[in-house]
């Protein structure tokens, strides 16, 4: 190289060159949000819904010919409730960084809300998957919808090492309100197996329940694949006329065939690891008082304030439809 070259290392006035893309690779999927039912508009902050059941039935029912009808007591419905859940997310951007050119998006404020949606519907799946127990609220305390966890108290599942703490239901309280389920200890944890879901399957078909999907952690929806009655089987990927196939291994359990019907095995990021969720999703529905909306809110200064807001609760129809495998090891 003549010493003389004019390079780039000593040159002034190149432009950036700055690609108009923004990658983000945040999980997005929330698969209970989405696939539970949407229920009717909450009325107010203490939405009340009604469950019941029919008579043990007998076998033995018969009765003499001509004899007068003997009257059985009818049984009430329970009256169930719950409470809303504000969820919010703020959005603040100066008056400047809102008209500076941007790359990978028109205008900085419009993007940010589009991220804080995003976000604030993540915070709605793991809420309503949760263990959180209900709570009515006060003038500086947050009203608290209870999550599908501790709602569920008739097909569940604890226990693994002899001598340890078992976990222990929480659920719906003579009080009206739900308390969450206590956790078993560590020493505890098992590998969620083929015959523990199995049970749970069967409590939920006895009770009436008909689940459609079981709801796991990544580690737990790996474990479930691994299942000694599911083959690795093989088959073709991508053979279209012409081009050389190539050979795919299936080693993955999406849809699970059981004695009583067939499940999703679904994989969810905001659900606890710890709990494989076996849910009738005919019998949870997300209820609004205030649907998801942007805010507008008054500005003090050279910056545009917003506030997205959603205003909901989870609807427990009859947890006896669904189930839940607690104290899975995670890891």
């Amino acid at each position: 190289m003549v010493t003389t070259t004019y390079q780039t290392y000593r040159q002034v006035g190149i432009r950036e060159d700055l690609s108009n893309e923004i990658s983000d690779i945040s999980p997005e999927e929330t698969p209970v949000f989405s696939m539970i039912q949407r229920g009717s508009p909450c009325k107010n902050t203490m939405p009340e819904w009604q469950k019941d059941s029919l008579a043990t039935h007998s076998a033995t029912n018969k009765a003499v010919e001509g004899a007068d009808a003997s009257y059985l007591t009818a049984s009430p419905t329970t009256r169930l409730r719950n409470y809303t859940q504000i969820s919010v997310k703020a959005v603040l951007v100066s008056g400047t960084a809102n008209a500076v050119s941007t790359a990978g998006r028109e205008e900085e404020l419009a993007y940010q809300i589009a991220k804080r949606g995003r976000e604030l519907k993540r915070d709605m799946e793991a809420a309503i998957t949760s263990n959180n127990a209900s709570h009515a609220g006060a003038s500086a305390t947050a009203r608290v919808s209870a999550g599908m966890e501790a709602w569920m108290t008739t097909n569940t599942i604890y226990g693994g090492t002899a001598g340890a703490t078992d976990g222990a239901d929480g659920g719906y309280t003579a009080a009206g309100t739900v308390t969450a389920a206590t956790d078993g200890s560590s020493s505890n944890l098992r590998t969620i197996t083929e015959a523990l879901l199995k049970s749970c399957l069967k409590l939920c078909w006895t009770e009436g329940g008909q689940p459609t999907m079981v709801v796991v952690g990544g580690y737990n929806k790996q474990k479930i694949s691994a299942f000694s009655g599911i083959t690795t089987k093989y088959s073709d990927y991508g053979n279209n006329p012409g081009s050389s196939a190539s050979l795919a291994i299936v080693a993955a359990a999406d849809i699970y065939l059981h004695d009583f019907g067939k499940v999703k095995i679904v994989p969810n990021r905001f659900s606890r690891a710890r709990t494989a969720l076996v849910l009738d999703t005919n019998y949870w529905a997300l209820r609004y008082l205030r649907p998801m909306k942007v805010l507008t809110l008054a500005q003090t200064g050279d910056a545009e304030k917003k506030q997205l807001l959603c205003e909901w609760s989870l609807q427990s129809k009859n947890e006896g439809a669904s189930g839940k495998i607690g104290d899975c090891t995670s890891s």
